[in-house]
């Protein structure tokens, strides 16, 4: 799974990124500076210093998950992969299912911190397909798998572990470490699958520049098909397709443990890859579909600078990565993300890549420049939560995100600290406190000249105050800040029109109410 074995969080120090000068042998591209990925038009969202981030918990009880991923059936589910070799069912509507959708963990190599069920993905045609393919370490010797299961109904659970079909192996026997483990498909409906160098440390296998390794590679198959009597074929354009002493499979390579990747498969296509380092560099690369073949430069280049320059070659071209940060300063092990393309917060974070750190927890965001040449925004922002593994996507491009032995998941929230004109009007009301609690009303008036169809209020408390149970909206609370949404009844707030939500709290002593309130992002009067 990830890098180190470390479950402390670190103390944030200098969380900018670090977008060093170049030292390399043979070329590189400029770092902070577009690549070759078309740029995308971005909606006129708030600029990096004026976007907030923020987690929601809605699932607990997992056991180490280590990948999210939904099926685009219209059942509104999303699947997580447990370490152990579990694959459990969330539904917004049902919580989290108890009994798993698939159990393969008399298998699954869970031996070191690393091993054990490491990515699963749907098929974009599941509801037709109705195939899952996952990634996890295999016993006896923690061979890196690519299996298949076709379900005999796309809503068919348990999913019989029968049923398997390896499609692809590596031996990674060595080392228990850097087995990488994402798969998905891009754009192109093809399967990606990253690999990590076959672990130890200082690539002391060699694998980031040997072409006739899969490891240390992302790799491209046509999953949909069979050739020469693999349950694959390698796309024509694969990159290495016909060359000497080279697997045809690699799409990409030189990199040490690609834990994370996506592709932004609403916008330009292009695939954002986080890199965990060495100890000097975490890194976050993007490749535009023209860049098969990049070779993301380790072991020759960590991060920005050279880490060894016995592994650079001469005249080679390596692809600098366009955000990196401090390991062991402002993190351990860099989990990648999405880019945002979902609904719900398309007016502020269309276009943002989000991607976090198992031992910060910083929510890391990037945007791509408005064109090709220009140089890339990043911003290093708040604290998500504790050891987070995994982001994901819903089937609408909602990100959620879950975290390692707490066993949590996350629903992914963004705000902006612009300040529009106030279109709202809350007044807080206490009708009752007693020695340990208290009940309030909030009264939310549209004064603006639009409907609101769907609200979220938040607010944070001035004192100790906790808020337990709510009516007539559904709420939560983390620290001092408490969100609140509508009920299905009251969704809807016409120009002129309120409506009001209540909750019950606990507190010890006065309760003065919040300074300021928002209504879906934006303050109001």
């Amino acid at each position: 799974m990830l890098r180190r074995q470390s479950l402390g969080r670190l103390c944030l120090a200098g969380t900018a990124a670090v977008l060093a000068p170049l030292v390399a042998s043979g070329t590189t591209q400029a770092a902070g500076t577009a690549p070759a990925p078309d740029s995308v038009a971005v909606a006129a969202v708030p600029p990096l210093d004026q976007l907030t981030v923020s987690t929601t918990q809605v699932a607990f009880g997992l056991q180490r998950p280590t990948a999210i991923t939904a099926p685009d059936d219209g059942s509104g589910r999303l699947l997580i992969a447990e370490k152990q070799g579990t694959i459990r069912v969330y539904h917004p509507e049902t919580g989290l299912a108890t009994e798993p959708l698939l159990d393969i963990r008399d298998r699954v190599d869970t031996s070191g911190n690393e091993r054990g069920l490491l990515g699963l993905v749907t098929t974009a045609d599941f509801a037709q397909t109705r195939t899952l393919y996952v990634t996890y370490t295999a016993l006896p010797e923690g061979t890196v798998t690519l299996s298949r299961f076709t379900l005999a109904t796309a809503g068919q659970s348990p999913i019989p572990p029968g049923g398997e079909q390896v499609v692809l192996t590596q031996p990674h026997a060595e080392y228990s470490n850097h087995n990488g483990g994402h798969v998905a498909f891009g754009p192109d409906g093809y399967l990606y699958w990253s690999i990590g160098d076959g672990g130890g440390s200082d690539d002391i296998l060699n694998s980031g520049q040997n072409l006739n390794t899969l490891l240390g590679k992302i790799l491209r198959l046509d999953v949909s098909r069979s050739c020469d009597g693999r349950p694959y074929c390698v796309p024509a354009d694969n990159p290495f397709v016909g060359t000497a002493d080279a697997r045809p499979e690699i799409w990409a390579y030189g990199l040490r443990n690609p834990w994370k990747f996506s592709h932004d498969l609403g916008g330009d296509g292009s695939l954002w890859i986080a890199d965990v380092g060495q100890g000097t560099f975490e890194e976050i690369d993007h490749l535009g579909a023209e860049q098969a073949g990049a070779n993301l430069g380790w072991s020759c280049r960590e991060g920005p600078q050279v880490f060894n320059p016995d592994r650079c070659q001469a005249g080679a071209a390596y692809v600098e990565p366009v955000y990196s940060y401090r390991t062991s300063t402002d993190g351990c092990a860099v989990i990648g993300g999405y880019v945002y393309r979902g609904e719900e917060y398309a007016d502020i974070a269309t276009g943002t890549y989000l991607a976090t750190d198992y031992c910060s927890g910083t929510a890391f965001v990037v945007r791509p420049p408005a064109s090709p040449g220009g140089a890339y925004q990043t911003r290093a922002l708040t604290e998500l939560t504790i050891q987070p593994t995994s982001l994901g996507q819903d089937a609408d491009g909602e990100l959620y995100l879950v975290n390692d032995l707490p066993g949590q998941l996350h629903r992914i929230e963004f705000g902006s600290t612009a300040t529009p004109p106030a279109t709202c009007r809350i007044s807080y009301r206490v009708d009752q406190q007693w020695g340990t609690g208290f009940n309030a009303t909030v009264t939310v008036t549209n004064i603006g000249v639009q409907p609101v169809g769907g609200w979220t209020v938040g607010w944070t408390f001035p004192g100790a105050q906790r808020a337990n149970t709510f009516w007539n909206a559904t709420g939560s609370q983390q620290g001092a800040v408490v969100t609140a949404r509508n009920a299905n009844w009251n969704a809807d707030i016409p120009p002129g029109g309120t409506v009001q939500f209540g909750f019950l709290a606990s507190n010890t002593g006065a309760n003065p109410a919040p300074t300021a309130f928002t209504l879906n992002g934006n303050t109001c009067a």
